[in-house]
């Protein structure tokens, strides 16, 4: 009788993991090219563009501060200016690269949700993550960018 038992349960079992595995759909890939979107998109060139002027700006504004300060300033402070200056200008790369990852994830979520999508990937440059299949929504990243 307990032979019976254990082939009844393992029998359901099978049975259960078959409906379970059956159930499950495909999962939806989308995927857009990162470097299509930064040439083609005017609100992330726009981004890009005024990123470019501030960092050039700054970069001016401490270099001509630092020639002027440098025959006054022991190594030991000219070391630490620039330090400072440094520590100024990633400050203002990270505040641009992240307004471009904030509006570039705004547009993927709005896609995503409009087409149920369940992975989105980057798939610029040479190593593609998606080979086959999947769903381009670059056009339409680039459009909500416009």
């Amino acid at each position: 009788m307990n032979l019976k038992r254990k082939s009844i349960f393992i029998l359901l079992t099978a049975l259960a993991a078959v409906l379970l595995v059956s159930g499950c759909g495909k999962a939806k890939i989308g995927y857009f090219d990162g470097q299509r979107i930064m040439k083609e998109s005017p609100q992330i060139q726009t981004i890009v563009d005024e990123g470019n002027a501030a960092l050039a700006t700054a970069n001016k504004e401490n270099a001509d501060q630092l020639a002027a300060n440098q025959a006054s300033m022991s190594e030991e402070d000219l070391k630490k200016d620039q330090a400072k200056t440094q520590a100024k200008m990633q400050a203002l790369q990270q505040r641009y690269s992240s307004e471009l990852k904030t509006k570039v994830d705004a547009a993927v979520a709005d896609i995503v949700k409009a087409k149920e999508l369940d992975v989105v990937l980057d798939n610029e440059g040479a190593d593609k993550s998606v080979v086959q299949g999947g769903t381009d929504i670059t056009d339409e990243v680039i459009q909500k960018l416009q």
